[in-house]
């Protein structure tokens, strides 16, 4: 393995993830799987001798565990969303630039296990890269020590992100209002059409919305539906200022 033009025995690497374990807080009963995790077939082709085998099937694994617990935790924590509004809000969760930014929170990259012409070219920081390896690592993970680890490990890299408001701005302004409300804890939110007016072929409708009974927006649309959105992005308004 070459790092920073050095080369260093096998006992760095096993001293390297022994580390990186001890930060996760997972320690796995088969640490195969882990530094399969981390071997991209750039390495696997250049020991070819010795028994590697890169990170790709545990990638397509991980993939789906990746999504299933996702969307198990949008759907417990977002009991007012849409299918639709679950399906964007996981999408943003689960793609490219979220991965990279996981990974790179725990220094995935100082891991991957790259030939010489993939770390000279830039390999350890290539975002595609980086995000296969994240997803692996679930995949390794679901795989040594099954589904409940998972969660446990998403419960302190990804899931605070959510509660964060780091994907809020795939979110509708409702269901940006319902998350800033469930996170305070502040009480339950109602809508209300207050009026329709206007003919049947050009009908206006005015919404607002109450926190508790306190009136926080008014908003009017076309439709309910917009009437509402408008209301809640009035609300957030509110709110932001009083913060």
């Amino acid at each position: 393995m070459r790092r920073n033009g050095k080369k260093y025995k096998t006992s760095y690497k096993e001293f390297v993830f022994k580390s990186f374990q001890e930060k996760v807080g997972f320690q796995f009963s088969n640490e195969a799987l882990l530094q399969q995790a981390f071997t991209h077939s750039s390495y696997v082709n250049e020991h070819r001798r010795k028994p590697y085998e890169d990170n790709e099937r545990l990638e397509f694994l991980g993939d789906a565990v990746l999504e299933l617990t996702v969307s198990q935790y949008l759907f417990q924590k977002y009991a007012t969303m849409t299918e639709g509004e679950l399906t964007k809000l996981r999408a943003a969760i689960v793609c490219e630039p979220s991965l990279v930014g996981f990974a790179n929170d725990l220094d995935f990259g100082e891991l991957i296990l790259l030939g010489k012409g993939e770390e000279m070219t830039g390999g350890r920081s290539r975002p595609a890269l980086l995000a296969d390896v994240f997803e692996a690592f679930v995949g390794a993970l679901y795989l040594d020590q099954g589904l409940e680890a998972v969660v446990k490990f998403l419960e302190r890299t990804v899931f605070p992100k959510i509660n964060d408001g780091a994907f809020s701005h795939v979110m509708d302004y409702k269901s940006q209002l319902q998350e800033l409300i469930q996170r305070d804890g502040a009480g339950a939110l109602e809508y209300k059409i207050l009026q329709e007016k206007g003919p049947a072929h050009n009908r206006e409708f005015i919404s607002v919305v109450c926190l508790n009974g306190n009136e926080l927006g008014k908003g009017s649309g076309r439709s309910k539906k917009e009437a509402e959105q408008h209301a809640a992005e009035q609300a957030l308004k509110k709110l932001k200022e009083q913060q």
